[in-house]
């Protein structure tokens, strides 16, 4: 059994292109006592995978050497196993990387037995279902410590967690604004999503102006997902006691030697702000009650899982790529075969 990966060819020079990735092959090796052998289904595409394609230490995550997997969350099946926790038929999610095939032992590796409804399509455990979700539902209701009544601002509203967390801040009665890059994503965020408001900021000469107009009296929490000119923006712009969740730095992931300046961190003080960055894993004692909650407002329609699948392993970087030049709306995954669900 040929193993297919995508492994690190070159480091990317700002937005990756195609020659920075290359297929590799290699056996399937025997399973040990303890492993489980996992065929993937689908592969949960994220920025934050841009930071590790530089060789840099100081990122949360370890740098991928040239000539490494790289690396991702996989939805998969287990066709083989030695391990009691899991039996064949059994769906592992978990952190390994573009390949087909994943060997990995729960006993010392963080991989999570996915129970699968039927009635769900698969490609919803790696979205609205999966991490993206429970990210913007922890940092929502942990972090940024949302209620009913409040105004929340969401920056990256039409992508993998932006998309659901703005609809999670409505259905949970709060005023919510979403920051988005062009005008065919406001209209989506206003018109599929639900959202009260949403700001353009490529279109807006001033966008402080324009977020001021949307939310006059201030956000009460702002969920960001993309740092750079929009938190810088977004800080004169909270109100007193405000709450900023800091999820992602998009606006720097490609040019992390070159960061935008953050020239107004003096209103942290000024409206005494709590500024909190976080990783959803680090809350597992909230992952019953988010996936339950997010399951729910899914099945009753409700909340809208937004996706862009491409499908193929020889088409993730091309996947990646559309991500990192923001192409894309939703989450995006790749899925490994055809047969795979898609919502």
């Amino acid at each position: 059994m040929l193993n297919r990966q995508i492994v690190l060819a070159s480091r990317p020079d700002g937005v990756p292109a195609p020659e920075n990735f290359r297929l590799a092959e290699s056996p399937v090796r025997e399973l040990q006592e303890g492993e489980v052998l996992l065929e993937n289904q689908v592969f949960a595409i994220d920025p934050a995978v841009r930071g590790m394609l530089d060789d840099r230490d100081d990122s949360y995550l370890p740098a991928v050497p040239i000539g490494g997997l790289i690396p991702t969350m996989v939805l998969g099946r287990v066709v083989r196993s030695r391990n009691p926790a899991f039996k064949e038929g059994d769906y592992g999610r978990g952190f390994v990387g573009w390949e087909e095939y994943s060997i990995l032992n729960p006993n010392n590796f963080a991989i999570e037995n996915v129970h699968v409804d039927p009635s769900v399509p698969l490609t919803a455990y790696m979205g609205a279902l999966g991490w993206s979700g429970i990210t913007a539902y922890v940092g929502l209701k942990r972090i940024g410590e949302m209620k009913a009544g409040e105004t929340v601002v969401m920056s990256a509203a039409a992508g993998a967690v932006g998309s659901v967390g703005g609809q999670i801040a409505r259905l949970s009665g709060c005023r919510t604004v979403g920051i988005v890059g062009g005008q065919d994503k406001a209209d989506l965020v206003t018109g599929t999503f639900g959202l009260d408001a949403a700001v353009n900021y490529r279109a807006e000469a001033d966008l402080g102006a324009a977020i001021k107009a949307a939310c006059p009296d201030g956000a009460d929490v702002y969920f960001d997902n993309v740092g750079g000119t929009v938190l810088d923006t977004m800080l004169p712009n909270m109100r007193d006691f405000g709450r900023i969740v800091v999820c992602g730095m998009m606006a720097n992931y490609n040019n992390h030697d070159q960061p935008v300046p953050i020239l107004n961190l003096w209103q942290v003080l000024v409206h005494r702000i709590t500024m909190r960055g976080f990783l959803a894993y680090e809350h597992l004692d909230m992952l019953e009650e988010a996936e339950s909650q997010l399951a729910a407002w899914i099945k009753a329609g409700d909340l809208i899982a937004l996706e862009n699948v491409t499908t193929g392993i020889e088409n993730t970087p091309s996947a990646f790529i559309n991500l990192m030049s923001g192409k894309t709306t939703g989450k995006t995954i790749v899925r490994l075969n055809e047969g795979v669900t898609t919502l």
